[in-house]
């Protein structure tokens, strides 16, 4: 079933409405965007990361690109080692396993949970949005793609 919508300057979406059992293959998952915010005070960002969560898979994965030449423009005084290490300490957490720390116990939902919570730091979560997947692991790479690189 889908609904055609028609927005004031005249652009027409589809909207897709999956109801319980009729999702195929497919599980909800939740993602969000990594940002990066050099200067928090002007609120400048950018896409650095995705991490992405699907309760019925028991799966969270977090992929990063870090565009340098970008973070710069944005900040030329930036800590880019800092910043990447940071980086990398959000895939190891959402990895699991001995490298994910104090997390290495947790559930993958705690873990996605930890990644996404609120936070005033230079490498902070964006808004949650969710999603229909088959392949968490794919649409984690879909997502890098699409709204990172």
């Amino acid at each position: 079933m889908s609904e055609t919508h028609i927005h004031m300057a005249g652009h027409v979406t589809e909207r897709h409405i999956t109801r319980a059992g009729q999702g195929g293959d497919r599980d909800v998952f939740e993602y969000a965007l990594i940002q990066v915010v050099p200067r928090v005070e002007r609120g400048e960002c950018i896409n650095a990361g995705v991490v992405l969560y699907c309760r019925a898979q028991a799966y969270v994965g977090a992929l990063t690109h870090l565009d340098e030449a970008r973070l710069l423009a944005l900040d030329p005084a930036a800590d880019v080692a800092g910043v990447r290490a940071a980086l990398g300490a959000i895939e190891r957490h959402c990895a699991g396993g001995e490298e994910a720390g104090q997390a290495a116990g947790d559930d993958a939902g705690r873990r996605y949970r930890w990644v996404i919570a609120p936070r005033s730091t230079v490498v902070r979560p964006g808004p949650v949005h969710t999603g229909l997947t088959a392949d968490p692991a794919a649409e984690t790479e879909r997502l890098l793609d699409l709204l990172v690189r």
